[in-house]
C-alpha cells in the first residue's frame, strides 16, 4: 500500500487526488487526530509524532509513505529521510508535500512574486522560502500565517461570514505587504476546502496553486521513474482509513475532506515511540 499520513483531516484532500491519479493502487490513510493540530508544537514533538506514524505505516506494509501534512513535511521530513530512514528501512521512501509544489511554483508567475498561505508552524519553519530559493533564486516570496483557517474548516464554517472575514483579513495582510504577488500557494491541505471563498476575495490575475493536485501528479511521475518502488505496491483499488481519535469523530469529519463516506479503524501510535 501507499501510506498517507496527516496530523488530522487535511491530508484527505491529498488522498482524494492521489486516488484519482492512481486509481488501481491501494492506499492506507492514517490521521493522528487525537494529537492534532501539530502546528503549534515543538520541532522535537512534531518529529517524534511523525516518526511514530511512519514506523507504523511501514509495519503495515507501506514501502512508500507520503507526509500529506505541511507541518510534518516542513519540520520532520528531512530529518526522517536523512537520519531515521537508513536505520528503519533504507529501501522504503518517505515523501512530503512541499517539494512537489516548490518544483513548479516559478512556472505560474509573471511578476516573480509568490505568496505562501500556511499554518503558523509551516510559516515559522521558513521551509517554503528556503526550498524555493534553491529552485528559483530570483523569486520574491512572502508568507502569511492563517491560524483561523484550519479551525474554520474543521468546524464546517466554509461559507460563513466568520470564514469570509478571516480569509479576507489574511489575504489583505499578505497582498498589502507585496501587491505584486501573482502566484499564491495553498500551503495547507485544509485550504482546498476554502478554494471558492479564497478565489472570491482575490484580485484578478492571481493564480492559486492547489497543493493536493500537484502532489498527486508528482507522485504518479515518481512511480513512473522508479519501477523498483512501483513493483512493490499492491493494486486492487482499495482505500483504508486509520485514526488515533474516536472512529465516530473521524468518520464524520472525513466525509467533507475525502468527498465520500469512509469507514475507519482506531489505532494507537505511542507504542512506536523511540
Amino acid at each position: 500500500m501507499i501510506g498517507v499520513f496527516d496530523s488530522g483531516f487535511g491530508g484527505l484532500t491529498v488522498l482524494r487526488e492521489l486516488v484519482k491519479a492512481l486509481p488501481s493502487h491501494d492506499f492506507l490513510y492514517l490521521g493522528d487526530n487525537a494529537r492534532a493540530p501539530y502546528g503549534g508544537r515543538s520541532f522535537e514533538t512534531i518529529r517524534r509524532y511523525t516518526l511514530e506514524a511512519v514506523e507504523y505505516l511501514f509495519a503495515q506494509g507501506c514501502p512508500l509513505v507520503i507526509l500529506a501534512c505541511n507541518t510534518a513535511s516542513a519540520r520532520a521530513l528531512r530529518t526522517i529521510q536523512m537520519e531515521d530512514l537508513p536505520k528503519l528501512n533504507p529501501q522504503n521512501r518517505v515523501l512530503g508535500v512541499l517539494r512537489p509544489v516548490v518544483e513548479i511554483v516559478g512556472e505560474g508567475t509573471e511578476s516573480g512574486h509568490v505568496g505562501i498561505l500556511g499554518t503558523q508552524g509551516t510559516v515559522r519553519s521558513l521551509s517554503y522560502p528556503i526550498e524555493i530559493a534553491r529552485f528559483w533564486p530570483n523569486l520574491k516570496v512572502e508568507q502569511q500565517a492563517c491560524p483561523m483557517w484550519v479551525p474554520l474548516v474543521e468546524n464546517g464554517e466554509l461559507g460563513s461570514e466568520g470564514a469570509r472575514y478571516f480569509v479576507r483579513k489574511d489575504l489583505q495582510a499578505l497582498l498589502s505587504r507585496d501587491p505584486l504577488i501573482d502566484q499564491l500557494v495553498l500551503g495547507c491541505t485544509h485550504y482546498p476546502l476554502l478554494l471558492d471563498l479564497i478565489r472570491s476575495e482575490l484580485p484578478a490575475g492571481v493564480n492559486l496553486l492547489n497543493q493536493a493536485a500537484v502532489v498527486a501528479e508528482k507522485t504518479r511521475e515518481y512511480l513512473e521513474k522508479h519501477p523498483e518502488m512501483e513493483d512493490r505496491l499492491s493494486k486492487s483499488g482499495r482505500v483504508s482509513f486509520l485514526t488515533t481519535d474516536t472512529i465516530e469523530h473521524f468518520e464524520q469529519g472525513a466525509t467533507a475532506f475525502f468527498g465520500q463516506k469512509v469507514q475507519a479503524s482506531w489505532v494507537r501510535l505511542d507504542s512506536f515511540s523511540r
